[in-house]
């Protein structure tokens, strides 16, 4: 029986110097002044966040954070820290990085992961005027020469058309990218997108078949919405590995983590972890007070169990 298991980004900050995709809900916000300070998560609730993958089994899908959001030694602290927790290499997704950032972040990174977002050329230098997508070209140039894997992000719904899925192939192939997340697109109030009608799931899945019929190797991971959990096991028949982007600490064993891992059952996968059944952790045996803390209230609300939330 093939396996499947939930990814789990952990976000560090909610800041970012760009702060023009037109999808972000940040590109609404531009009157308020950006701090990047102000926008970080504390440490603790990183790294309890961390502990809870581990203990669940979900996989960590990248560290994330808005560009520009820490500087090199305090992703490199951050870094040093998950890790250690989570005792993987993990995949970072926080903009375009140089050599001398690439090379001091080697050893705890598997790869990085480049926020393509959309391949549509026009589309693209309208949607993500300040992501050039040949910036991302050659950070993953620089990935090769010191051999870290390359993912990228893509979101469905944007405007693109299942023509445009040449493009996606030529990149990947171009790239040699290593693994792929598909999200569909969730309108964000006060964007360009707001009103949008959400796509059909048969367009998402021919996406998703297409990618795994061109790439039988691509790890692909696949995130879907509260409300269009029941094509889960449509996107996994499609050829996906994984499912993400959902909030796993604050639904856990509600109707909506108890759908995903029906599901997966519907798609005869075995579900590896779980977002049902609370983890085992000895709180006794966390040394740091504040990230003890920290857990203890992320694990009273996984206990809340709200099947009706």
């Amino acid at each position: 029986m093939q396996t499947t298991h939930f990814e789990r980004a952990i976000f560090i900050s909610w800041y970012c110097s760009k702060r023009d995709c037109a999808f972000c809900y940040l590109s609404s916000k531009k009157c308020i002044a950006p701090d990047p300070v102000k926008g970080r998560r504390t440490r603790e609730s990183i790294l309890a966040e961390a502990i809870i993958c581990k203990a669940c089994g979900w996989e960590i899908e990248f560290i994330s954070g808005g560009c520009g959001s820490y500087n090199n030694d305090e992703l490199l602290s951050l870094l040093k820290g998950i890790k250690k927790i989570y005792r993987k290499k993990l995949w970072l997704n926080v903009g375009i990085l140089n050599e001398k950032q690439l090379k001091l972040f080697r050893p705890y990174i598997e790869g990085v992961c480049g926020t393509v977002e959309c391949i549509t050329p026009r589309l693209r230098d309208k949607l993500c005027p300040s992501k050039p997508l040949n910036e991302i070209g050659d950070m993953f140039k620089l990935c090769d020469k010191l051999k870290l894997k390359k993912a990228i992000t893509i979101i469905l719904g944007l405007g693109e058309t299942l023509k445009d899925f040449e493009l996606l192939k030529e990149f990947i192939k171009k790239n040699s990218i290593s693994q792929i997340t598909f999200y569909r697109l969730k309108p964000q109030k006060g964007t360009v997108f707001e009103n949008k009608k959400p796509m059909e799931t048969g367009y998402y899945t021919t996406w998703v078949k297409k990618t795994r019929k061109s790439f039988p190797q691509l790890k692909i991971v696949v995130g879907s919405w509260l409300t269009h959990l029941s094509e889960i096991h449509l996107l996994l028949n499609a050829g996906a590995d994984a499912i993400t982007k959902f909030p796993s600490i604050k639904l856990f064993n509600t109707k909506y983590a108890k759908k995903i891992e029906k599901e997966a059952k519907r798609a005869d996968r075995k579900f590896i972890g779980t977002l049902t059944k609370l983890p085992r952790i000895g709180l006794n045996k966390i040394k740091d007070d504040k990230i003890k803390a920290q857990l203890g209230r992320y694990l009273r609300v996984m206990k809340k169990q709200s099947p009706s939330s």
